[in-house]
This record gives structure tokens, sequence and C-alpha cells, in this order.
């Protein structure tokens, strides 16, 4: 999905929200709130609803949406007396309000190359070009909630179409396809890879590492 309000355009797959001056960073769990509000803007979502699907298993204090929603609101300009994207619907929950454009079939053609990504609990987490930061808690990466992955665990590096992985120096290590790694690594279509103890599978079909290194071609 990606879509744009006002000066901000939103790519859930990418994970990225812009605005005219630049990328805004949220927090992973703020990310995920806005996304949510984004597609179900059609009604006001309570917070019970809210809170089980951001934290499906985890038992959590009401503050902790509201701490989100203040960070959304901080970064996009927006007050809550006067919202013009996210609005409070008292002792119920929140509302997006903004007019969203879907643009999705417009998404620039970097977007478009993005062709691999990262299979985890069934979930497909793309993977842009350049450096990706695999952790616990990273503001602009994939965040990965267990207490077996360090802050900054590992980092998967697209470029020209090929996908490296190395170790940051993690407590409880990188491993692809079983073995610890030591150095840098190649990955390839299907791979296991497992930061602490997450497993999750790398994805590239040959025809999409093809089509990514003739879209970086032509860009050259």
């Amino acid at each position: 999905m990606t879509v744009r309000f006002d000066e901000f355009t939103l790519d859930a797959d990418l994970r990225r929200l812009h605005a005219r001056s630049g990328e805004i960073h949220l927090s992973p769990k703020a990310f995920d709130l806005l996304v949510l509000l984004v597609q179900n803007r059609s009604r006001v979502m309570t917070k019970s609803e809210l809170q089980q699907r951001l934290w499906p298993d985890t038992f959590v204090v009401e503050t902790n949406l509201a701490s989100l929603i203040a960070e959304i609101r901080e970064a996009l300009g927006d007050d809550a007396k006067a919202p013009r994207f996210v609005r409070t619907a008292h002792r119920i929950g929140y509302g997006f309000c903004g007019e969203v454009a879907d643009i999705g079939v417009d998404s620039p053609p970097a977007a478009r190359a993005v062709l691999c990504w990262l299979i985890m609990d069934g979930r497909r987490i793309p993977l842009r070009s350049g450096e990706n930061i695999l952790g616990r808690d990273v503001q602009d990466g994939i965040s990965i909630e267990s207490g077996s992955v360090s802050r900054r665990h590992a980092r998967i590096s697209v470029t020209d179409g090929r996908a490296t992985i190395v170790d940051l120096g993690s407590k409880n290590g990188t491993y692809v396809r079983g073995e610890r790694l030591v150095a840098t690594v190649a990955l390839n279509d299907g791979d296991e890879v497992r930061v602490g103890a997450v497993a999750l599978q790398f994805r590239q079909p040959p025809e999409h590492r093809s089509t990514m290194t003739l879209v970086v071609d032509r860009q050259i």
C-alpha cells in the first residue's frame, strides 16, 4: 500500500514515510499504528482493537497507545485539538481523518526495484536497495521483537540485485543455512536466516533477481 495525504507519502511495504522535506522516522510500533489507521480510515478503531493488533500476545497499559498517537501527531505536525490527520473519539479510540489518495500504481522505479524480501511468521517484509538493519527497536530498519535479538543485530545489503548479510557483533549470533556468521555472506533464494532465536527465510526468485539487476543497469 502506497498512499498520499497532504504533503506526506506513506509506503507500507517499504515502511517509509516521506514529506516534502525528506523522510520522517517513526518508531516501528508508531509506523504500524499509522498504517492501521490509514488502512481503516473509513471507521474509528477502538483502543482495544488497536492494542490487540499492535500487541497481540502482550498486556499493555493504555498510555502506551496514547504515546504512539502523540508520536504520530508530532511527526505529522498534527494538533489533537484541531486534527488534520488523527482524531480522537473520546473513550472509544482513534480514526484517520485526512484525505487519502492511493498512489500504489505510481510508485517510483526505486521502490519497484526492491524485489527481494524476508518471510517472518508468514509475513512478507520487503528489503530495500542499500542497507537494511535487523534488530530490536531499530528506528529505520526491520524491527524484530525478541529478547534474543540485539538492538542492532545484523545488516542485509542489497546492491545490483544481490543481497549479502553480516552480523553486527550481536550477543546471540546470526546464522545462515545453519552456520554462524563470522564474515559477510551472500544470500540465495530460500536461505534460512536466524537472528538470535528468530528464524526468517530470504526470498529472491531468479526471475526477480534478473529483473532487479536490469532496473539498476538502466539507471546507470
